[in-house]
C-alpha cells in the first residue's frame, strides 16, 4: 500500500472546511476540480455518512465518507476505484490554525491493475503538489 502525508492551510474555519468536504449536494462536481457531474452518485447518506461515487472517465472512485458532526475529522474508504482495489482511502484532520485552518491529508493507495501499481509509485513525488493545488479552490488554501 502505498501512503501521502502533507497538509495545506486553509482560510475556512474548521467547521466550514468540514462542510465542505461533506457536502454531497449537486454543487459538488462544480465546487471540485476532480469530479464531474457525469461521474458523481451519491448511493446514500445519513448523519455523519455518504456513500458516493465520484471522480471522471480517467479516475473515479467509490467511497464511503464518516465523520462526527462538529468533529475534526473526515474518514474516506475506498470500496472500488477505477484505477485502485478496494482498502486505501484519504483522511483529513483539521486543526484550527491563527484565523483558518490546517488540513493534514493521508492518502493511502492499494494498487489493483499494473497501471495502478505504476501510478502508485508516483504518488509519493506527484501527489502532494498537484493533490493542494486541487484543493486549493474548494478548501480556500492560502499558497
Amino acid at each position: 500500500m502505498t501512503v501521502v502525508n502533507f497538509h495545506l492551510v486553509s482560510s475556512l474555519t474548521p467547521s466550514e472546511v468540514l462542510t465542505v468536504l461533506t457536502d454531497f449536494s449537486p454543487a459538488r462536481s462544480a465546487a471540485w476540480p476532480t469530479i464531474d457531474a457525469e461521474h458523481f452518485e451519491v448511493h446514500g447518506t445519513g448523519e455523519g455518512w455518504a456513500e458516493v461515487t465520484e471522480g471522471t472517465a480517467a479516475a473515479w472512485e467509490r467511497a464511503r465518507y464518516e465523520w462526527e458532526p462538529g468533529g475534526d475529522t473526515v474518514t474516506i474508504r475506498t470500496l472500488d476505484s477505477k484505477l485502485f482495489g478496494p482498502g486505501g482511502g484519504w483522511i483529513f484532520r483539521l486543526t484550527p490554525e491563527g484565523d483558518g485552518t490546517r488540513v493534514d491529508v493521508q492518502l493511502a493507495r492499494e494498487p489493483a491493475t499494473l497501471k495502478g501499481k505504476l501510478l502508485a509509485s508516483l504518488l509519493p513525488v506527484a501527489a502532494p503538489s498537484s493533490l493542494r493545488k486541487s484543493f486549493a479552490g474548494p478548501l480556500k488554501a492560502r499558497s
